[in-house]
């Protein structure tokens, strides 16, 4: 295991581990960068996950591609048959 695969082993199991324990978001090497995606309950939630992701991989180029999961309430009822 080289270096670039240590750092983002070990940014998984802080991700998974940590007090937001996002498990949808996937941490991936493509040659010399990283790539994160996946989607997360909240923009809190994925500041929280890029200042770690910063943390964590200081000096690497990453790519954050995450989507925020839509929580608000529909403006209108259902109509069910």
């Amino acid at each position: 295991m080289n270096n670039l695969d240590y750092r983002v082993a070990h940014l998984r199991e802080r991700l998974a581990g940590g007090p937001l324990a996002e498990l949808g978001v996937r941490v991936t090497v493509h040659g010399d960068s990283v790539v994160v995606t996946g989607t997360v309950p909240s923009a809190h939630a994925c500041d929280e996950v890029e200042r770690i992701v910063g943390e964590a991989l200081t000096g690497l180029t990453v790519r954050c591609d995450l989507m925020v999961a839509g929580t608000s309430t529909p403006d209108e009822a259902e109509e069910l048959p």
